[in-house]
Parts: structure tokens; C-alpha cells; sequence
């Protein structure tokens, strides 16, 4: 594991990228390193994760091109600008893309992720800002260096470290359903992004039940706290749920995954006011067909949770850093940037032996 200083070597003019080029393509290219300005700092990326948010935006086409995408980002700072004080070349960082005014209308009210700051991306590898961290450097904004930059502990790797970002997205909306002690809570899908859900929820004191459709990650979930896990497909999950609440039903639902029917099936598990929490929706092309009467007669709470929330960035920073969230148990493959295609299909397409899927930008294939 990395201790102490990195050694540092001189940045170069150009570096390499994976540039979404429009038509769902990637494309490996040669791109000028970024400029930085006063406030700013130059990162050498080491680790980005790929995320499920970044595949949607490749595969439906949904921002235009060209863009470098990736925000799951650790790496090591090569260089300050013009007045950054609290970090220097060598430091081992993560950064948050998105970072909130504290000013506004939905800043007050905690909504960080509809602040219009909030909204602009803070960190680029060139093109329309859109992430960077699939690229060899990034250029990290002056806004977010004041409040969006954690510094990485020494002996914690750079894998590691790249999953406070998606852990502090799953921390905000476990904070918000408020899960409590002794009551039942499904987690629906266990794929990485489900499987941190469910180590969370159980440190609530709820009991968790999960579903996914691969043994495997079934497996895996009962290592993180669940206390039982089924396959969609087989399980009669409206009856496993009654069975453990005397009849009732979930009380908390979390939807963390965007199958056809996963909504439903939220519904049809959960008691009368329940709360369910969706995660995986994140597509305008996706649609949910669920009966009024649930909502209302029932008085169940259908609601979302996006992105990152800053009050929770260094508690979720401390979360994987000690290893309490043992995120290094969700790392199935690590792809070099002229792999990241070969990645992302896995990612979209996953087996029973995929999970996480990092890539590694500084890297290079055989």
C-alpha cells in the first residue's frame, strides 16, 4: 500500500483520455493536459470508478459530445494555483465533482444537488466539464478545492479511495429514509452501489433483506449485514417480507437498481405507509407504472435521492478510509484506460463475477 509522499514526475503537454464521442462510442485519444488557474490544482489520476450514472450517459446519448467522463476520482495533486493554501503538490486526494453555494433557495432547505452551482461540474479534463477522471489529469475548480477535496489517509490505497464519492451518494439517501432500529428494510439489488446500501442500513439497527439475481453477490450481501437475500425471480418477496413483520410488509424500501418491474415489486413487499426510496432512476427515458391508490390509500412516501450531499463528505470519507464500509471487498476487475470500453461493457452487461469495475489511467497494457 502507498505511504508517505508520491514521487512526482514533470507533467507532460499532452496526456491520454477516453473521449465520448457521440453514437455510444469511446474513443481513446491524445488530448492537451489541462491549464490551471488561481484556486485551482492539477490531480494525476490513479483510480476513477466507473458508475452507473456515466454508462447511461454513453449508452442513451444523453449530453452531447465531445466530453471525459468519470467522477469516481482519487489520485495525487501535481500542482497549485495561485493561492491554494491547504494542499501542495504530493498530496493524495479525492475530489467531488459537485459542490453546493450554501447560499441558495434549496441549499437552505439541504437540497444541495438542485442548487444551480451545484449543478455546474467542477472538475475537467478539457471539453465541456463533465467529470475528467477518465483521463490522466484533472483540472479541479477553484469552488471545489475550498470545500470538495479530502485527502487520503496514508496506507489507503487509491482504489479504495475512489468509492467515497458513490458511498457519501448512498449515505445521503439512507440519512434521508431514515432507517430504525428493528424494523425491516429491503435493499433491491446488490450490486456494488446495493451492496454499500446494505452495510449502511445495517449499521442503522434495521434488519435488511435484499434481493439480487446473481448467487454470488446474494452471498456477498449477507457479509455486509443482511439477514437474508433472494433471487427476484424465485422468491415470493411480498410474503418473505410479511413473514417477518407479522404480516405488515417492508417498512423501507431502497431501490437500487432500475430493472423492468423493480418499482412494483417495492410496492407490492411494503406495508401501508412505507417509505421507498428510489436510486437507480437517474434516466428521463425510464418510467415507472404504479397504482395511485398505493400512494394514497396506502399512504406509502415515493421519493429520490441524487448525487452527494457535503455535510456528509467527511463522514463518508471516514467511512471507507477505516474500512468500516469494506468497500475493498466490491473490487472485481481494475482495467487499464485503453481497456475502458472492454470495462464499460462489463459494467453494463455484468456476470456473477462482476462487480466494482475501476480504471486506472497511469496504467498501461501489455
Amino acid at each position: 500500500m502507498p505511504t508517505g509522499e508520491p514521487s512526482l514526475s514533470p507533467v507532460p503537454q499532452t496526456m491520454r483520455a477516453a473521449v465520448y464521442r457521440g453514437d455510444s462510442r469511446i474513443a481513446i485519444e491524445s488530448v492537451d493536459t489541462p491549464c490551471i488557474g488561481p484556486g485551482e490544482l492539477l490531480v494525476r489520476v490513479e483510480s476513477c470508478g466507473i458508475c452507473h450514472t456515466d454508462l447511461k450517459k454513453v449508452e442513451h446519448n444523453l449530453l452531447s459530445p465531445p466530453r471525459i467522463y468519470g467522477h469516481e476520482t482519487a489520485g495525487v495533486v501535481v500542482a497549485a494555483g495561485e493561492g491554494v493554501s491547504r494542499f501542495r503538490a504530493g498530496d493524495r486526494v479525492i475530489a467531488f465533482h459537485h459542490i453546493p453555494c450554501g447560499k441558495c433557495f434549496y441549499c437552505h432547505k439541504r437540497l444541495y444537488a438542485q442548487c444551480p452551482v451545484y449543478k455546474k461540474v467542477g472538475i475537467t479534463a478539457g471539453f465541456e466539464p463533465a467529470g475528467g477522471g477518465f483521463a490522466q489529469y484533472i483540472r479541479i475548480m477553484d469552488w471545489i478545492v475550498d470545500r470538495g477535496v479530502e485527502r487520503i489517509p496514508d496506507g489507503v490505497t487509491y482504489d479504495i479511495a475512489c468509492f467515497v464519492e458513490p458511498l457519501n451518494t448512498c449515505h445521503k439517501a439512507v440519512t434521508i429514509a431514515s432507517p430504525q432500529p428493528g424494523e425491516l428494510a429491503l435493499v433491491l439489488g446488490q450490486g456494488p452501489i446495493g451492496l454499500i446500501f446494505t452495510s449502511l442500513v445495517q449499521r442503522t439497527g434495521a434488519t435488511v433483506l435484499t434481493t439480487d439475481t446473481f448467487e454470488a453477490r446474494r452471498a456477498l450481501s449477507l457479509r455486509f449485514g443482511a439477514g437474508s437475500s433472494f433471487d427476484p425471480r424465485l422468491a415470493d418477496l411480498p410474503a418473505e417480507a410479511a413473514r417477518l413483520t407479522a404480516g405488515r410488509g417492508a417498512d423501507v424500501v431502497f431501490v437500487c437498481a432500475s430493472a423492468p418491474g423493480i418499482v412494483e415489486q417495492a410496492f407490492r413487499a411494503s406495508r401501508p405507509g412505507s417509505r421507498i426510496l428510489l436510486f437507480a432512476q437517474t434516466s428521463h427515458k425510464e418510467r415507472i407504472d404504479v397504482s395511485g391508490a398505493d400512494i394514497c390509500v396506502g399512504e406509502r412516501t415515493l421519493f429520490g435521492a441524487y448525487s452527494a450531499d457535503v455535510d456528509l463528505q467527511a463522514e463518508s470519507a471516514r467511512l471507507v478510509f477505516s474500512g468500516e464500509v469494506p468497500v475493498a471487498d466490491l473490487i472485481s476487475h481494475r482495467v487499464a484506460l485503453d481497456e475502458i470500453e472492454a470495462g464499460m461493457d462489463r459494467a453494463l452487461h455484468p456476470d456473477a463475477k462482476s462487480l466494482k469495475i475501476i480504471v486506472q489511467p497511469q496504467r498501461t497494457t501489455k
